[in-house]
């Protein structure tokens, strides 16, 4: 399999090309320091994301609360992600940084408010 990459790690946006084969990088160029080879491989092998989001409060005035995860999440289980979270309804006092789910989905990773809600 080839796949193309663009760095988001520095602002040059390097085209990051990848061939490889399940677990194995057979071929990789385009990249122009170690942080983009370092950024190519985990994309092409175990790419994650870090998960920005809404959950439900139970306040007229403020209903939403923005939220994120504290660290990336595997790329294909941010839907399951998702599902989670929209089932979620936060109570006041919460502040920012708090934790509203503790290991999403399983995956070892809280989702934390970004915003504060009061009482």
């Amino acid at each position: 399999m080839e796949k193309t990459i663009i760095c988001t790690i520095c602002p040059m946006g390097c085209r990051i090309r990848v061939v490889g084969e399940g677990e194995n990088i057979l071929s990789m160029d385009g990249y122009t320091c170690n942080r983009g080879m370092e950024y190519g491989k985990t994309e092409f092998l175990h790419p994650v994301r870090i998960l920005t989001s809404t959950v439900k409060t139970d306040q007229k005035k403020t209903p939403l609360l923005p939220v994120r995860s504290e660290q990336p999440l595997p790329k294909e289980r941010l839907f399951d992600c998702m599902e989670e979270i929209r089932k979620v309804v936060v109570h006041g006092p919460v502040k920012r940084h708090d934790v509203v789910i503790e290991n999403v989905c399983g995956t070892g990773v809280n989702i934390v408010a970004t915003g504060e809600l009061k009482q």
